[in-house]
């Protein structure tokens, strides 16, 4: 028997959280199928999901989350289909406030806003905002979402994958945001959820895509990529607006400055793409920031900050 909603949950070595996460997609009301991969984990998952009689389980023989979803993906069978970290929760009510909606305005994509939590403690809420270029929006335009906000019609995104490059190296892959960017240029209907539906936490435990140090230069890389990748078909299709070209400069300067910081050439490769893309471009830092990147240029300016880094990495040593 068909769902009216599947939710993937990928889990690895969670079981401290995932039963919440859990507990948050079941509904009354709704036939919400729960199917969760466990990719090789070692603390008890494997035991706890044999205790839920309404879970299906697929082995993620530890190659990672998109590996793991591209083998959960053709099990479901909801009519819409969402994708829920084990480290977050959904808000109460949350699948059947969507699954309206996206009845009612025949949807392909139910966007909404969503909760930050330290831990348990609820910190602060980002509602959806408002916009009439969904690319755009999905490229870096203004304050974003958590895809796992989202309510997906299953027929609509049911061929596009997670694509990743490093997933299986414990490198966050960005497959969460390709996926998005690859929604949005199929230019799907979009309706608004009023209320927040994701409980994002942040706690001390590290996420699931995220790393430090070697592993945070590999998740810049893969970013990268993905916007060249985007951006070339954009531009391709005629689409590349210099509304959407500056959208995704947001994110593109940000990461020429993470990157900088690691490899100084391959910051400046991607702060002269910036440039390239739009030549009128100024940096946003403001202060002295701000003075040095237009007085003295990205690479001048990122010498002199990873300086001062390892001036203060000694102070702490």
């Amino acid at each position: 028997m068909s769902a009216d909603i599947s939710v993937i949950i990928p889990a690895r070595d969670r079981l401290w959280a995932l039963p919440k996460a859990v507990a948050s997609c079941r509904s009354e009301r709704l036939a919400v199928q729960i199917i969760v991969i466990d990719d090789a984990s070692a603390d008890g998952t494997a035991e706890w999901l044999k205790s839920q009689a309404d879970i299906e389980v697929v082995a993620g023989e530890g190659w990672g989350k998109p590996a793991g979803i591209a083998r959960a993906l053709p099990l479901a069978n909801g009519k819409y289909l969402r994708y829920l970290d084990s480290d977050d929760w959904l808000n109460e009510g949350t699948n059947e406030l969507q699954f309206d909606i996206a009845e009612r305005e025949n949807a392909d994509v139910v966007v909404a806003g969503l909760d930050y939590y330290e831990d348990d403690v609820l910190t602060h809420t980002q509602p959806w905002q408002e916009s009439d270029d969904f690319i755009a929006k999905m490229l870096g335009e203004g304050e974003g979402s958590a895809y796992s906000s989202f309510l997906f019609r299953r027929s609509f995104v049911v061929d596009i994958p997670h694509r990743t490059l490093f997933a299986a190296a414990n490198f966050a892959s960005r497959d969460d945001r390709c996926y998005l960017l690859e929604v949005a240029l199929r230019h799907p209907r979009i309706a608004v959820s009023p209320k927040p539906a994701l409980c994002l936490r942040h706690h001390k435990q590290p996420r699931l895509q995220f790393r430090r140090r070697l592993a945070s230069i590999g998740t810049f890389i893969q970013e990268i990529h993905i916007y060249r990748q985007i951006l070339r078909m954009l531009q391709e299709r005629n689409e590349l607006t210099p509304r959407r070209i500056r959208a995704a400069i947001n994110i593109l300067w940000r990461l020429a400055h993470r990157l900088a910081a690691a490899d100084l050439d391959e910051g400046c490769d991607i702060a002269a793409w910036v440039y390239r893309l739009d030549p009128k471009f100024r940096p946003p830092e403001r202060g002295v920031l701000g003075w040095l990147y237009r007085t003295f240029g990205f690479r001048a300016t990122e010498r002199l900050l990873n300086v001062r880094r390892a001036a203060v990495d000694m102070v702490r040593r």
